[in-house]
């Protein structure tokens, strides 16, 4: 289906996984009956090519309702409230906050700004939804995190892969002890480097906050949070043809190699940029392969596809050494569905597992495999998640 064409109606038969959609149905038979759901007011800044992805999504969301768009090329933000019917537009932040009355903030600008704007909004009194990373730095982050405690108000970060049904599934095999006792995992992604805007490659993007972000929330909700980094970054591509700006010299890494120690003996291994050919380009519908190994003593498991638009999940064991495919249904998981779960958490108080402490220990990740890079040391960590996020796959 075209997330265009998504009508609230299909929103909840499409919603998300671990039990939301059922909370969803729920919430629509009651405003069948007597109450409809509240529904979160929100303001969308950044109205550029992530929008066309989150919009639809939350049009279609039974608890948001949008007020406001807001983007620095006010075209963007004209076309984009003209159409899904937002009634308010704004050209800067400072005039959105203080336009139309909203409660919560989706954040989708270029990453380097995440963390002016989530501050900003988070002093307004505003609850933020914001694409990855939420700020350029382990301190910043838990500076607006304490903010927004201060404030009263939720502060969450993409991706959201923690919340589809494969990762699940990946987490109850390994708290049932499916693969014996867990060794090591590996995960890579990468394609050959968008063309449309210059930020992911000056200081403050690079293939780590862009691509490496996701796997990197994938394993460590897997496998616990990481002790320690090791890493190597490079740039094997020093300048890029960008869109509208003509030929740019290439500031930030785009290629990764990043060695997580986790504890217990257990290491996973990260690999990710922006001059990996695929013949499927950066077509997550498409892609078949294995993207994220786990291997024990006793089996071992693979993701089918990218985690963040994942097809399924590939078990042998012992007992049964030849691969079988497991958890190949979406439940109505989407990457993009991240702003409309936090309106229901907002609307309902039911909480999701998506967590700003696990965003922001990535985030710590990302800073330490760059410091790595320049010491040549491993980098001990310091920030911490709760874990395991999956409720019934707590370990003995």
């Amino acid at each position: 289906m075209n997330p265009s064409s998504i009508d609230r109606r299909s929103f909840v038969a499409r919603s998300v996984a671990g039990g939301a959609g059922l909370a969803l149905a729920a919430a629509q038979v009651g405003a069948s009956s007597e109450q409809k759901p509240r529904r979160i007011k929100v303001g969308v800044i950044g109205c550029g090519s992530v929008s066309h992805k989150y919009l639809p999504h939350l049009a279609a969301c039974p608890f948001a309702e949008l007020v406001s768009a807001c983007d620095i090329i006010p075209e963007r933000a004209e076309q984009q409230a003209a159409k899904y019917g937002i009634p308010n537009r704004y050209p800067l932040i400072d005039k959105l906050l203080a336009g139309a009355p909203f409660d919560l903030l989706v954040n989708l600008t270029d990453m380097q700004e995440h963390e002016r704007l989530n501050r900003q909004a988070v002093e307004a009194g505003k609850h933020v939804w914001s694409e990855k990373p939420i700020a350029n730095s382990l301190s910043a982050g838990q500076a607006v995190l304490e903010l927004a405690r201060a404030q009263k108000v939720r502060l969450w970060g993409a991706p959201t892969v923690v919340t589809s049904p494969q990762f699940a599934f990946m987490a109850r095999t390994l708290a049932a002890g499916a693969l014996g006792r867990v060794a090591a995992a590996h995960a890579d992604y990468g394609h050959t480097g968008p063309d449309w805007s210059s930020f992911f490659y000056e200081k403050g993007g690079g293939s780590l906050p862009d691509l490496g972000v996701y796997n990197l929330t994938t394993l460590t909700g897997l496998l616990g949070p990481a002790r320690a980094v090791a890493a190597m970054t490079s740039v094997v591509t020093p300048t890029r043809q960008i869109r509208k700006m003509g030929r740019i010299q290439v500031a930030a890494e785009d290629n990764a190699m990043v060695l997580l120690d986790h504890g217990k003996g257990v290491m996973s291994h990260v690999q990710c940029g922006f001059n990996y050919f695929n013949p499927h380009g950066h077509e997550g519908r498409t892609e078949r392969r294995h993207t994220i190994t786990i291997v024990g003593t006793a089996g071992g498991m693979a993701l089918v596809g990218y985690d963040w638009e994942p097809q399924g999940v590939d078990v042998a064991t012992q007992k049964q050494p030849a691969y079988k495919r497991h958890a190949t249904e979406t439940d109505g998981y989407v990457w993009e569905q991240g702003a409309s779960l936090a309106a229901e958490c907002l609307a309902t108080g039911k909480e999701m597992q998506i967590t700003p402490e696990h965003a922001l220990h990535v985030l710590e990740i990302i800073v330490a495999a760059r410091e790595s890079q320049d010491t040549g040391r491993r980098v001990q960590l310091r920030s911490m998640f709760k874990w395991p996020i999956v409720a019934d796959a707590s370990k003995d």
